[in-house]
Order: structure tokens, then sequence, then C-alpha cells
């Protein structure tokens, strides 16, 4: 059944979120006493993978949209198992298996993104909850951690593609899909700069004309974090820096992205990286 999280205000960025969160069922609320991990926030997970459109078709190993799995088959199953029940040792595991004959950025796109589009139906659906969602979160990234570090031990000594400035604009602390990003940016060899989340205009300005960075991604996932962002180009503009911005989250359309002054929309972690590759000309 649908459920309506009532949550306490935000932690600064880096803290866990340890709370009670009142989750709404029919006329009650029940009192869940919860720690959300960072940089996994539930909220987040839920809003960054209920925007895929119910008529997307998930990759074969994966499941229907629906939310109702089929049988997961292939290499990636395991993993996507190990996720998908919260199982965090075993996706460790997987992954370091799966790493060992496959490129991460494979095992991002094939395993870890369809297992959470599942986990994230669902959610959707009410036929997973709070405790499982937050169990597949963890899952998640021990997997991506995974993946960082097989990327980190690739990546010694070679030179960068390009230095890019990631942040989740002030007041908004949903950075999953920020995280994925620095993670296929990272891939494809580019130095990133994750400023974090909840990200003051200023941190981002001074970043960029400081470390002369000349490509900058912004998320956001709530509407009313929307004028930050708006804010956030606005200031990168009036300092004349020579840079260019991308923009990406839930509640994000191409046609807003252009009004607010954003040279790009990416709308999912995959586009991001073609964007960079398109400014930085690799």
């Amino acid at each position: 059944m649908p459920c309506t999280l009532h949550r306490q205000p935000h932690p600064s960025p880096g803290q866990d979120f340890d709370q009670t969160v009142l989750v709404k069922r029919r006329d009650a609320f029940v009192q869940l006493h919860v720690v959300f991990p960072q940089p996994f926030d539930a909220l987040a997970i839920k809003h960054r993978l209920a925007i895929r459109q119910a008529a997307q078709t998930v990759p074969a190993a994966s499941a229907s949209a629906s939310g109702e799995s089929a049988e997961l088959t292939g290499p990636y199953a395991p993993l996507m198992k190990a996720v998908e029940k919260g199982l965090k040792g075993d996706a460790a595991a997987q992954t370091k298996a799966l790493l060992a004959e496959k490129q991460p950025l494979e095992v991002v796109d094939e395993a870890l993104i369809p297992a959470l589009d599942i986990v994230g139906a669902k959610y959707e659906k009410g036929t997973l909850f709070l405790p499982q969602l937050l169990q597949a979160a963890s899952a998640a990234q021990s997997a991506f951690e995974e993946i960082k570090t097989a990327i980190a031990q690739k990546g010694e000594g070679s030179a960068s593609k390009g230095r890019i400035v990631l942040a989740t604009v002030k007041g908004d602390v949903h950075d999953i899909g920020k995280n994925i990003v620095k993670v296929i940016l990272e891939n494809y060899g580019f130095e990133v700069i994750d400023l974090g989340r909840d990200v003051p205009v200023e941190t981002v300005v001074d970043t960029v004309r400081e470390k002369d960075v000349h490509l900058v991604g912004l998320s956001a996932l709530m509407t009313t974090t929307l004028k930050s962002m708006e804010e956030t180009i606005a200031a990168l503009h009036a300092a004349k820096l020579d840079c260019k911005i991308m923009v990406g989250g839930a509640v994000l359309t191409p046609e807003y992205a252009e009004k607010i002054g954003a040279d790009w929309y990416a709308k999912d972690a995959k586009r991001s990286a073609d964007i960079a590759k398109e400014f930085f000309g690799v």
C-alpha cells in the first residue's frame, strides 16, 4: 500500500540521516526510527527512479517496469538479486567478481541501474517498503564502492580528459543521481570535483574560478530548489567565468533547463558522460 513520508529537516551535508520517520498508512501514522546513510537517501532513490517512463524497456536481465519481477537470468542476475534483497556483502562480492571480466560502466548500466529500477518500481507500487528500500540502497552503495575502487586502480598514472565540477544545489540533499553521474564520468577518465549536496551558490562560483573548471554539472530533485539552480547559473554567468553548464534531475525538463540558462539538459547519467565527451572533444 502506498505511503506518505513525513520527515524532519535535512541534516548538514556529509551527515547521516538519523531520525524518526512517520509513515502514513490509511488514517494512522507508524513511527520508524531509521538512519539514512550519506550519500544514499530514501526520497532521492524514490524520485530518481520513479521518473522513468512506464513504457521504458529495462534491459533483458531485469524486470518489467510494472514492478512485477521476471526471473532474472544472465551474468548480472546475482548482483541484481543481491541489490534487490538488500544483501550488502553479496552485492560487493558479486560486483568484484564481475569486474574481473566486465568494464565498470557495463556493471553500472547493465546491473546496478536496472536493479535500482526494480526496487524503485516496487516501492512506488507498494510491494516494497521503506526498510527494504534502505537495505537495497546500502547494498547498491557497497557495489558502487567496489566500482570506484576499480576505477581508481585502472586510472593510476593516467591523464585526466577534463575537469568537471558537480554539485546538488542549495537546499537539496538528494544526491543519488549526482553520485551515479560521478562514477560514470570518472570511469570515462574525467576528473570530478564533487562539491556534495546542499551547495551554496558562492561555493560553486568560487570553486569554478579557483580550480579553472570549464564544465559544471548541477543537480536538483525538488521543485523548491529549482530557484537555487537558477541562481547558481545566474551567478556563474555574472562572474563571467569561462564555463558551460549541464543540469539534471527529476523535476527538470529540457525547456526549463533552457529557460534558466543551462547549456545542456542531461536526462540521465549516460547523457552527462556524452556531454562531457562532446565538450572536451574526447
